[in-house]
């Protein structure tokens, strides 16, 4: 059996994602889906073999990396596609041991106004008002809509969490190995954006139908007590609409975009031409440190 191609779909929540996956999963050459566990099995693997764990002075360096990347071999051994998309928020802050063990490995980073993230997180709580969330880990949390998204941004929550492992890729040295792609572009322009995001795995293109994606996660979905979380519409388009969130609540997450300058980044940013016409992905340069 050929060894598999390892690329990786991480950034934000409720940013296309789940959406990047159904189409690209039309590729019969690719396997891409909802996240999946190896992300948590990676963090407790190395926390049994690393500084802290009674086992670390009998795993080397070289047995550490070939028992993770056993991790995906092992997952991934019924998967007869060639080319695998692991899906993860986390991975963004994994980069340095991604690109160890798959030097030539991609990360898909979907990005949104975070102030429409939150929206939309919102809208789906409000969807489910018999269901109390796990997201939420108390009254408290999910008290009023303040509470919830005030809940979601602290930097080991759902969102917050997902933003600060974002940012720490994108101005890492590892940034020039992503590219990060904005949900509203995706949704209004896939015919343009899909070929770009080929061309920077190296892969060739394939004739995908944006008329007739799928995907749908229902068990998954309703044991975190958000029916509908990943669950795709059949035709990709991009569907406007006024937040429900407080104009207040709504601004203050929507000044958290910070991929829209790229000064100090190395990462791949998909961006629009001057004439508002085809998108194309800019490879940002750091700039250099001060003598």
């Amino acid at each position: 059996m050929s060894e598999k191609t390892f690329h990786f779909i991480s950034g934000l929540p409720r940013s296309g994602s789940t959406l990047l996956s159904a189409i690209l999963k039309q590729n019969p050459r690719f396997h891409a889906g909802i996240s999946s566990p190896i992300a948590a099995l990676f963090s407790g693997m190395l926390g049994q073999v690393s500084a802290g764990s009674e086992w670390a002075t009998q795993v080397s360096v070289p047995q550490r990396r070939a028992l993770l990347r056993g991790l995906f071999d092992s997952y991934y051994s019924v998967t007869p596609n060639e080319v695998v998309f692991d899906t993860n928020r986390v991975w963004t802050a994994r980069m340095p041991a991604l690109l160890d063990l798959y030097p030539n490995a991609k990360v898909i980073a979907c990005v949104r106004n975070v102030g429409w993230v939150m929206d939309s997180i919102e809208r789906l709580y409000r969807a489910n008002p018999f269901e109390n969330s796990l997201l939420f880990a108390n009254e408290a949390e999910r008290g009023t809509v303040f509470a919830r998204v005030e809940t979601l941004a602290q930097r080991t929550r759902l969102v917050g969490l997902a933003w600060s492992a974002l940012k720490e890729a994108f101005y890492s040295e590892q940034g020039k190995s992503m590219l990060v792609v904005d949900y509203d572009l995706l949704s209004q322009r896939p015919q343009d954006v899909i070929p770009l995001i080929y061309k920077f795995i190296g892969e060739p293109e394939f004739k995908h139908d944006f008329n007739a994606v799928s995907m749908d996660t229902p068990a998954f979905d309703e044991g975190l007590g958000l029916t509908g979380l990943h669950k795709v519409r059949s035709k990709v388009q991009f569907m406007p609409r006024s937040s429900i969130l407080p104009p207040d609540l709504f601004e203050k997450y929507a000044a958290l975009t910070f991929w829209r300058d790229t000064v100090g980044s190395r990462a791949n940013v998909l961006m629009v031409s001057p004439d508002n016409q085809v998108p194309s992905a800019k490879t940002t340069k750091a700039s250099k440190a001060s003598p």
